[in-house]
Order: structure tokens, then sequence, then C-alpha cells
């Protein structure tokens, strides 16, 4: 086998959603794929039986969707997705419609495929700011879709922006990640008919503020009569608060009623078969480390009772809830950094199911319908693909059947990491659990003490490493490098009071856990203590920098898009509820400001640093990069800093592939670099 190159990006295909249809034979699934001759992303939608008697076969082609949903009874596949304006309408302008551009490159529309008949999609909606999400009315003549409504005083005004005027704004939450600067335009519901196209707007089914520019409205039609449920902030302030209720509006009268009014982030509404339930999820707005409840409220009254009391285990980071029946619905859940099912019962209660999973596999997404669960997996040595078993088979002892072999030869052709779990003493005298990344050369049993490690600190800080299928790892691994991904205080999976540990604590337990972790593996002889090195993106980003204030013990690190002086972030970034429910106000907290922020102590820093950031990245602009860039230069530390333009939040290994195949050379240059079994140091 040999090293994996860092141009194999453009041979990745993931898939990133599975949607079953209604009677559980066929299940769509988007995939994202790397286009090397326009040197950019793209996705499409595949088709398979879910018996697996056939290969998938492709519906869209580099049409990038969005989001896609089977109709009631199966024939027609929506899909929300940007491309030219539908042929039949352009034959068919009298000039007095618009073309759902909003006068730049054509905005995200609903078009529907008929399997049925088959041939091209039809587009069914012409909306000027596009379709964020949409679902089907029971009989499939009609959708609800979410979309901006700008006045014509608003639509004036953003097209002058979009001229290049002025950005004139009294908004609170003035900026956002992956949208840039925002405006005051609303998100509506509307109802419009399938055939005609014809439209009208549910005026009391709205949005504005933080809930709905993080989520949308996310619209659930009842499976059997005209009420569609959707979520929205009601606070005086929508731009800085989370909380969100859960309404319901009649798609013929637009009479709306709100069925809960308790305080909470409520999100992912769905309805029970029978229509009698909606099923949501319920956070606590100002404190994101403790457990979301899964909740069934009652359709008519707003009564509800949590499902998941007791489990103390936060959803898994992509899951959603789908109603198996009328009496139970399937979910996913971290548990202990690994991804894995539970069913929930209606009536109350839990239960962890699909125990042939093992611990080197984790889940990745999910669907049911039908009687036939769709979903994604991943396993660092043989890839990740998309299987289906029958939903009783969750507890019985028939095993999946594979639909899709989307990464054949990457399987192939290079070596892919096994892993060692490992547990080791963190903050508190708490027990922390790390994953260990290590090449199929490596034997734990008769190591051999010479092996460089990258110690890897996941963001959010509310995620965590679990096994995976990734290139960004197996890029290092196929080069002998061991990589240590430890699930510090902070990280979910392990329990509300583990996750909470991390509240107010920034820049104290995660390190600590990190060092500790570091340690453990170093004094098992698996790495050597001189060949150490130390990367995060985001929040690891920001955790990376804390822990070379405290520890020289690396040789170098990489910070990527993070955020060291969070007083200036708190401003210029996209979070500031959350900086505010943490640490304060600055103006009111400074020292707790300062206490977090790595600027502060950059004095302490004498480690060579590699900083990555986005130019047009909102949650921690590039600015943060820069000043710490700076900073470390002025003492003599050895500092780069490479900004990538056009760019937002994102991870560059997930990035348009020319930045990804940029990003590993630059990273692997920076750690030979000082490497002194390379001849650096």
């Amino acid at each position: 086998m040999s090293q994996l190159p860092g141009d194999a990006v453009y041979d990745l295909t993931r898939p990133m959603d599975v949607a079953v249809s209604p009677d559980g034979t066929r299940a769509a699934v988007h995939v994202l794929e790397h286009d090397r001759g326009a040197d950019r992303q793209r996705s499409s939608v595949l088709v398979t039986p879910t018996d697996g008697s056939r290969e998938p076969y492709r519906l869209t082609r580099q049409s990038d969707p969005v989001t896609m949903r089977w109709s009631p009874d199966g024939s027609k596949l929506g899909v929300v997705m940007a491309r030219e304006r539908d042929t039949a309408l352009r034959v068919a302008d009298d000039g007095s419609g618009g073309d759902g551009s909003g006068g730049d490159d054509p905005r995200p529309q609903l078009w529907v495929y008929d399997l049925a008949r088959g041939g091209d999609p039809r587009q069914v909606t012409e909306l000027d700011e596009g379709v964020q999400a949409f679902d089907w009315g029971p009989a499939g003549e009609r959708v609800v879709v979410a979309a901006r409504d700008p006045t014509p005083a608003a639509a004036e005004s953003l097209q002058r922006r979009r001229d290049g005027g002025p950005i004139e704004t009294e908004r609170l939450q003035h900026r956002f990640e992956g949208v840039g600067w925002l405006d005051t335009v609303a998100t509506y519901l509307f109802v419009v008919n399938v055939e005609t196209r014809e439209r009208h707007r549910l005026d009391d089914a709205h949005g504005t503020g933080l809930v709905t520019q993080a989520g949308g409205l996310m619209p659930a039609w009842h499976p059997r009569d005209d009420r569609i449920a959707f979520v929205s902030n009601h606070s005086e302030r929508p731009d800085d608060s989370y909380e969100s209720d859960l309404s319901v509006v009649d798609a013929g009268t637009g009479e709306t009623e709100r069925l809960t009014d308790d305080g909470r982030a409520v999100a992912d509404p769905t309805w029970s078969p029978n229509g009698t339930q909606v099923a949501v999820t319920a956070s606590d707005p100002t404190n994101w480390y403790a457990p979301p409840e899964v909740r069934v409220v009652d359709g008519n009254t707003g009564e509800h009772r949590t499902l998941n009391g007791g489990l103390d285990r936060h959803l898994a980071w992509f899951a959603h809830l789908v109603w198996l029946d009328s009496d139970s619905l399937l979910t996913a859940i971290g548990d202990g950094g690994w991804s894995r099912f539970v069913q929930l019962s209606a009536d109350g209660g839990y239960e962890r199911v699909y125990d042939r999973q093992a611990r080197t596999v984790s889940l990745v997404g999910f669907d049911a319908g039908g009687g036939t669960v769709g979903f994604i997996r991943q396993q660092p040595q043989t890839g990740i693909d998309v299987f289906a078993m029958d939903a009783a088979g969750l507890s019985a002892a028939v095993g999946p059947r594979r639909l899709t072999e989307l990464n054949p030869g990457l399987v192939a052709d290079y070596d892919h990491p096994e892993i060692e779990r490992i547990t080791f003493e963190g903050a508190d005298g708490d027990t922390v659990e790390g994953i260990l990344f290590c090449p199929p050369s490596f034997d734990p049993e008769a190591p051999d003490g010479d092996r460089p490690m990258l110690v890897s600190i996941h963001g959010g800080p509310r995620r965590y490493d679990e096994p995976q299928f990734d290139l960004d790892t197996a890029f290092w691994t196929s080069r002998g490098y061991l990589v240590f991904k430890p699930n510090y205080h902070g990280s979910v999976s392990y329990g509300g009071s583990f996750s909470e540990r991390l509240g107010a604590s920034w820049n104290d337990v995660e390190v600590t856990d990190v060092l500790a972790g570091t340690d453990a593996v170093v004094e098992r002889g698996w790495a050597d203590p001189d060949r150490l090195f130390v990367t995060g993106f985001s929040y690891g980003a920001r955790a990376t920098a804390y822990v070379l204030v405290a520890s020289d013990r690396f040789a170098a690190g990489v910070a990527e898009h993070g955020s060291y002086d969070l007083r200036s972030t708190f401003g210029t970034g996209d979070s500031h509820r959350g900086f505010e429910t943490e640490l304060g106000l600055p103006c009111e907290r400074p020292a707790a400001y300062d206490e977090a922020s790595a600027i502060t102590d950059v004095d302490e820093i004498d480690t060579p640093l590699l900083l990555t950031a986005g130019e047009d990245d909102c949650r921690t602009p590039s600015t943060q990069s820069e000043q710490l860039h700076v900073s470390l230069r002025k003492r003599g530390v050895p500092s780069k800093l490479v900004v990538y333009p056009d760019t937002g939040h994102v991870h560059p290994y997930i990035a348009d592939p020319d930045r990804a195949t940029h990003r590993f050379e630059t990273v692997s240059a920076w750690l030979d670099r000082f490497d002194p079994a390379v001849g650096g140091g």
C-alpha cells in the first residue's frame, strides 16, 4: 500500500443524506463529489432499491441539491436545487414573471422528479430569494415551502447591496456564517400547487432572528389534513435569543396556533403517522451542554411528555426524529464516542437497538419508511456507504444490506487506519476517553517508540470524535503518524455532567485533558515524545492555542479557523449569544474573556504555529488568526498565516478540492520543517 496523496480528495464520494420512500422499497442518496475539471465540490442524488438487488442510478448531475423528500405515494421525489430555469417556463414566459434568480445566479428552487414517468425534473417554484425547505401535502398535489419574501422596498435595498452599494443595518445579528451580511427580510411559509405552480403566502407563519437564520422554519405537513407544523422565535428580541416554539398553521385559512411556550429551543417537528402527535427536540437555549429532550406534543392541546428522560445522552451530531409507526420513533445518540440507534416509545421510554453494530463502526445519517431503515455508516478501513435493514431487524440477528460501494478505489489502494480506544485520568480525576488512529503496521503490544503523533482536537466543543472514514486522518496515518483524538470535557456522548464541566471554564479542563491524554499515549511507549504535534479546527484551534500556552512539549502546532481574542470575536463574529451565555458580556466580565483568550498569554507561546483562516468566515473571522500571527512574529516565534479567499467557516479538508490539496501540502511541509527526525526542529 502507498501513502494517500493530498489530491485523493478528487476521488472521494461521500454520502451526506439518505431518504427512504414511503413504501420502503427505494432510497434516495445525496452524495458529495469533487469535480477535477471545474476544481470544485459538486453534489447529486442517487436512487437505489433498498433490497440491494441493483446498483444505484444517478438521478441528478451537478445540480447541487440542498434537500430532498419523497411524495406521500412515493411516485415523485422533490429536490431543492439551484439550476437554470425550467425550459417550459422560459418558453411560456410572457415577460411578467420573475425567473427566481434574484438578479444573480440561479437560486435554489423546488424541482420534482416523476419517477413513474421518468424524464427531466419539473420546476415547481419561482421565488426570487429561493427555497430553504419544503414538505409535501398529504395528497401530494400541494407542497409547503419556506422562503424569504422581501417587501418592494426591501427588494430594492437588496439589489442596491448586490450592486455594490453600502451595507446599512440596525440588526444585532448583523452577520451569519454561510450568509454574510444580513438584512431584515422575514421568512414565510407558502403553499404551492405542484401542477399549476400557484402559491399563496401564510402571513402569520413567519420567522426572523437567530433561530430562523440558523435552522429555518422547519415545516412539516400533517399526514391527513391541512395543518402544518413549524418553529419560530416569538420573543421581542429574536436576534438575542435561541428560544423557539412549535406552532401549527392551517394551509387553507392561515390561522395559526402556538403549541409550546416554555422557554425551550424546539426543533425538528415531525408528525406521527396517525397525525395525533408531533415529535420535537427541546433544548435549553441557555445551556448548550445539556442533553436535549425528545418530546411528543399533542397536536391539539400542546400537552407533551418527554421520551428520553434518564438516558443522559445527547443526540448524535446528525440526528433527527423518524416515526417507525404511531407508537415508536427512531433517533441516534452519541454514546461514548460512538453514534448508534435508539428507539423511543411514544408512551415514554427508550431502548438502545441494533446491538450488532461494532464499536469500530459509526452512524452518519438515517431515515425510515415502510418498515425499512436506511442509514449511512462509516468504518475507518472499509469506507462510508449506505445500508438498509428491516425496522424489525434493529433488534434481531439479521444483518443490514449494503446498497452502495462509493469508494472502492480509495479503500483498496491506500492504507487506512485501525483504531485503539484508550482511557486516562483527566480533569477532576474523571475518566476521559480518546481514540487513537494507527497505521496498520503499528503494533500496540510491541511499539517501536519512534512514531510521530498528531494530537487532533475536535471543534464544537459540543461534538465528539468517533470511528470515522476521512482522508484527513488517513493522510497522516499512511505516513506513519499516530493521530490521537481526545474527547475532552465539553464533548458530548458521555453524559450531561461531563459535557457541562467545560461551561465557563474555557482554557481550563480541556487543556488538562488534552495534555493528560498525550501523556497517556507517550507513557505507553507508542509515540516519540520529541515528535509531538497538535492541531484543531474552530474550537479545536482555540484549544490548540491554549495548549501551546500551557506546554512547550509540542514540536509544532496547526490552528485552523480559530478565535484567539474573544472580546473582539464577540462583536465581529456571529456567536455573540453563545458567548454571552457562557461568559457574560465583555463590558461586564472582561477578565473572563481575557482568561479564555490565547492572545492575552501569547508571551507564553514559543512553539512554531501555522494558522489557517477563511477570508469570509463569520464564525471565527480571519482577523483572529491575523492577530495571533502578528503577535507571534513580533516575539520571533515562527508562524505562518494561510488565508483562503471566498471561504467561510469550513474545514479546508472539505472545502474546494484545490484548497484541500493545498492545505494537505502546506500542513505536511510545516510539520516536516519542525520534525527533528526529518531534519527540522
